[in-house]
């Protein structure tokens, strides 16, 4: 069993345009490589769980979604991610892999023996914390992009952790690691 950290992509590891299909706009936060050394000397392994509905609204395809995780890898290179998995659908399509459903999350649990009792999921939007959740993990809502946002828009969200940026979520998972 391995201990694992899940992390949403945009407005999370990188800067959230909305929509991104453009490789060259990839641009990750200043802390996101020292927040992943961090983590990755404490022996977590990294996975990426997105939601990609401009695929599904046909605003790129989904090749550019795989250039955009591509380009991203390369550009916080040696830090490695174990799996990248998204949702390609449209919210109106109703499917089973779109978080905060935990479908994706499971299957990744189950393929690399994760200890959920061990992990934590990091992202800024209620569907990121609902779905850590539902996976069993524990959930950070980051300051980043949407976070202070949904923070306001809904009063029952309840992270284990609220933390200003992905530096200061991975500071938190050391100091839980250790309990």
């Amino acid at each position: 069993m391995i201990k694992a950290v899940f992390f949403d992509r945009d407005g999370t590891l990188i800067y959230d345009y909305g929509y991104l299909s453009d490789p060259a706009k990839v641009r990750p936060y200043k802390c996101t490589k020292l927040a992943l050394k961090l983590l990755q000397k404490a022996g977590y392994h990294f996975f990426i769980v997105s939601n990609q509905s401009g695929i599904g609204r046909g605003y790129f395809k989904e090749e550019q979604a795989h250039a955009v995780n591509g380009r991203l890898c390369k550009l916080l290179s040696p830090i490695r991610f174990d799996d990248i998995v998204f949702c390609p659908h449209a919210p109106e399509e109703k499917c089973a892999c779109r978080k905060p459903l935990p479908k994706l999350g499971q299957q990744l649990i189950t393929k690399y023996h994760i200890d959920t009792k061990y992990s934590f999921m990091i992202g800024d939007k209620k569907s990121d914390i609902d779905f850590g959740h539902a996976i069993g993990c524990k959930s950070i809502l980051v300051k980043t992009a949407n976070g202070p946002k949904h923070l306001k828009k809904y009063p029952d969200l309840k992270p284990d952790y609220i933390a200003a940026n992905l530096y200061r979520a991975a500071q938190f998972i050391l100091r839980e690691g250790k309990l």
